[in-house]
């Protein structure tokens, strides 16, 4: 079980690397067993098929990511200063991955659902399960903003997802023009979207 347990902990990290840094179109089974040190024969007993191991790798990769977003997204922490750490947060992860791989990476959500929502039924479900878990950290942030009196919002899911999708959108495009520096916007571009009330003109 141990053993198991060590090739799978193997498999999902490679997987999620090597995908997340080409795509999972160019990356074959062979590419994953090779660098991960794992034979074939242990990849299928795990895995049935490649499909299934990105699914996994990626719900893993998840679950390494909701304490982290659970901190940031706490109600013990004001909505503004959330969305501050969320937008940094996001920066600096990007920037890591930029010196690591010498190029940016993205979303790993967002670059294997566009790749494959179409081809595999598998892994969009996955990643639109993964989108609707982060979508609920953003609606609560934006319940809390209107609740304060720092925006207007009548549809909290509506201004969420408009908030997520300009996220992804900057972040994608940071990706497509190779530039870190794409993402020094990013925040600034979130506070016009939400259009945040300056601090004197809330009433207190």
């Amino acid at each position: 079980m141990k053993q198991e347990s060590e090739t799978k902990r193997k498999l999902f990290e490679t997987a999620l690397e090597l995908i997340w840094e080409s795509s999972y179109g160019s990356v074959s089974v062979d590419d994953i067993c090779t660098k991960a040190g794992v034979n074939k024969g242990s990849f299928y007993y795990a895995f049935k098929s490649k499909s299934d191991l990105a699914v996994a790798a990626f719900e893993r990769h998840w679950e390494t990511k909701t304490p982290i977003l659970d901190k940031i997204f706490s109600s013990q922490v004001p909505p503004l200063e959330r969305l501050t750490n969320y937008c940094q947060g996001m920066v600096a992860d990007q920037n890591e991955k930029y010196r690591t791989f010498g190029k940016m990476l993205g979303c790993p959500f967002c670059a294997l659902g566009s790749e494959l929502s179409t081809q595999d039924e598998n892994i969009r479900k996955k990643v639109e399960q993964t989108s609707g878990r982060l979508m609920r950290y953003f609606e609560s942030l934006v319940r809390d903003l209107a609740a304060e009196g720092l925006i207007e919002s009548k549809d909290h899911t509506e201004l969420a997802k408009e908030l997520v999708s300009y996220i992804n959108g900057v972040i994608l495009q940071a990706k497509i023009e190779n530039n870190p520096k794409g993402l020094d916007r990013l925040e600034q571009g979130a506070l016009r979207l939400l259009n945040v009330k300056q601090a004197s003109t809330v009433a207190v």
